[in-house]
């Protein structure tokens, strides 16, 4: 029953919370809600490609080390 909002009572909660915060006050909330939102986005974006990075470089590592495994067995 919660999920059911409509067009009106968006609108409503929307002259409310008009009222009470003010135009100015309101516009910078929704400026600080979209740099906080941006700032997640940057930092989430940031963390997946240092853990792309360091998989790779744990997959390098490995090759490498197969390689230098594998050809000092066959100096032997």
């Amino acid at each position: 029953m919660l999920g059911n909002f409509g067009l009106t009572e968006l609108l409503v909660v929307l002259a409310i919370v008009l009222l009470v915060f003010g135009p100015k006050r309101l516009k910078s909330i929704g400026s600080d809600l979209g740099n906080a939102i941006k700032g997640f986005r940057k930092a989430v974006t940031d963390d997946e490609a240092k853990e792309n990075l360091a998989n790779d470089a744990k997959v390098i590592e490995g090759e490498v080390s197969t390689k230098s495994t594998s050809t000092s067995g066959k100096a032997d």
